[in-house]
């Protein structure tokens, strides 16, 4: 699989995807965070929205095939995945979880995603991640202005 890794120095205090964005010098739409969630059928799920956009829980009920979706608890999250906050990627989890992209990383030649570790950041086309991880691309990201 083509990818880039970036690496850059991480601030504890702000673990924001705008900073990460700024930080690789990215617009935040084009850096996506992997949000860790679980449906009342299917068990967890994996969300990848672009930084500055939340996880549409109907939207991702919907599209994962439950009635009920949920964010799991942040202290559950490397139990599930084996990351910490902050460091969640959709590559290399503990188990595998389905996993959806946000349709919006489509109208990129490539996007950002977490590395797995703090710090850490992938470059990498929306395709190449798709074919790799078996990912559904849906619309589950939800704006402000929507």
């Amino acid at each position: 699989i083509d990818y880039k890794l970036i690496e850059y120095e991480v601030d504890e205090s702000d673990l924001s995807a705008e900073t990460v964005a700024k930080k690789v010098g990215l617009p935040p739409e084009q850096v996506f965070k992997t949000l860790v969630a679980r449906g009342d059928k299917t068990g967890v799920l994996m969300g990848c929205i672009p930084g500055h956009a939340e996880l549409d829980l109907k939207a991702m009920a919907t599209v994962s095939g439950n009635k009920k979706v949920e964010m799991v608890h942040v202290k559950e999250i490397q139990q599930l995945t084996g990351y910490i906050r902050g460091g969640v990627s959709p590559i290399g989890t503990k188990k595998r979880h389905p996993i959806f992209l946000d349709e919006s990383g489509m109208r990129f030649s490539f996007i950002s995603i977490s590395a797995g570790a703090r710090g850490s950041q992938i470059f990498i086309s929306p395709k190449n991640l798709i074919n790799a991880l078996d990912v559904k691309v849906c619309k589950i990201a939800r704006w402000e202005y929507d």
